[in-house]
Order: C-alpha cells, then structure tokens, then sequence
C-alpha cells in the first residue's frame, strides 16, 4: 500500500462502519508549542485523518481564526522544520495518518525531495497546498510520488465540470471539496446547494470526497455526510483548542450527527 492509500483507507474505513469520517485540522504549535504533541495524540484519538497547519505570514485561503493561529504560532518559533522534529519524536503513537496543510513559500524553502523523504518518515503521507495551481505543481508532485506521498486536490463550487475531472484524477489520499466561495471560518452556514454540488464531485471522483470550510457543528457534519464521505473540521476546532477546552470531546460531539 503507498503511503497516500492509508489516508483513504482510514476514511473509508469510517464509511464502513457507518461513520461520516472526521479530519480534523489544527494549527502546529498553538495554542503553545509544548503541547502539540499531546494535542496531535489527543485529536488522532478521534479524527480519522488529521491535517496539520503549517503556520504561514500570509494565509491568504484563511479567516482570521486559523490567520491568528498561524500568527501566534510563529511568533513562538514554529517552523516547518520544528514541526518534523516534533513529529519524529512522536513516530508510532499517533493514531491517524497526516496530512500536511501548508502554503508554497516554506515547502520550497524546504526543498521538494527533502520534504517528502522526511514527511514520510514521520507519518504525513499527503500534502495540501492552497496556492499552488495543478498546473504548476509537477516539480513536487514527483517528489511526493516517489515516496508514495499525494498531494490532495482542492476544488469549489466554481470549479469548470473539465477541470474538476482533471482534479479529481490528479488528487491522491482524498479530494478536498470547498463548500463556499470564501475563505475558511465562516458562520453564515453551509450553502443551500450544497448537496447538489457534492453529489456531483463524489459522482466524478474514484477518491473519497471531504467537504471543509464552514463546518462548525454536529448538523454539518450531518449535512456533509449524506452526499460526502468526511467532513472537515479546521477554525471551530482551533477555537475550541484556543480557549483551553478538549478538542477531543468537541469531535466527539461532531460524532453525534
């Protein structure tokens, strides 16, 4: 099995067993540094896949929750490379596969074949990277394809039918189904025609279809679930997480959609 099959395996598996799966995203190093590692472990209990933000100056697909996460964060000295340090020393007692949300500018800072060699060895197996159009991402798809790593396709309602083929061909783990044309921590809910549109990405896609943006309570997680295979789960987490409560029992109140 390549790595990137196990993230699909995982949200499979939570279809199966009559569940909508949970990808839960938080912020690395926030609130505080120290505890990531404990908050990761704590989340992966729950969450099926779990996305790791990479903290970034300029989010520019972000509200102003996960903005000020990712401010915070590196004010503290977060840092792509502190963050597989991390995750190293953690190796074997996460639960859940990883996935990666991070923009361009620290991944090339990285190096493309460094970051997959050293993503691999810490359990991320896939990559998202808002900024980063299809066209241009061939230098680190290859680098993550060489390792058995993806690199998780976003589409949105505004998504030309051609192109959300070529996407969901292309995506690797899941594909990532924006749910507005917006940016992400949104109360304004869910759109009307939601189900419409997802029903038509889950129709073209081979891949298991995860709906984020603006999912915020159990009803979401609900109405998400009756045409996608995961929800997932990005600000309402990291205010929950940021006001000191459990992010644990949080998802696990999602579970009860």
């Amino acid at each position: 099995m390549q790595a990137h099959e196990k993230i699909t395996a995982a949200i499979k598996s939570a279809n199966d067993a009559g569940q909508t799966a949970l990808v839960p995203f938080i912020t690395a190093g926030y609130p505080e540094p120290k505890d990531f590692i404990n908050t990761l472990r704590e989340i992966a209990q729950i969450g099926d896949v779990v996305e790791i933000g990479i903290p970034f100056s300029d989010p520019m697909a972000d509200g102003m929750t996960i903005q000020r996460s990712s401010f915070e964060a590196l004010k503290k000295g977060v840092s792509l490379k502190w963050i597989f340090d991390e995750l190293a020393g953690a190796r074997g007692t996460i639960d859940a596969p990883l996935v990666m949300m991070s923009y361009l500018n620290p991944l090339l800072a990285f190096g493309f074949d460094a970051l997959a060699e050293r993503a691999l060895a810490c359990g991320v197996y896939a990559f998202i990277v808002p900024d980063l159009p299809y066209e241009e991402s061939a230098d680190l798809r290859a680098a993550l394809k060489a390792r058995g790593l993806g690199l998780i396709q976003l589409v949105t309602p505004a998504t030309p039918d051609e192109r959300l083929r070529v996407l969901c061909s292309e995506s690797r783990g899941f594909v990532y189904a924006v749910t507005i044309t917006g940016i992400t921590g949104g109360d304004a809910g869910l759109p009307a025609d939601l189900a419409t549109y997802l029903d038509k990405v889950a129709d073209i896609s081979s891949l298991p279809v995860c709906a984020g943006f603006g999912i915020r309570a159990a009803g979401d997680v609900g109405s998400v679930g009756a045409h996608a295979a995961g929800a997932i789960v990005g600000s309402a987490l990291v205010e929950v997480l940021e006001k000191g409560e459990s992010g644990a029992e949080f998802l696990a109140g999602l579970r009860s959609a």
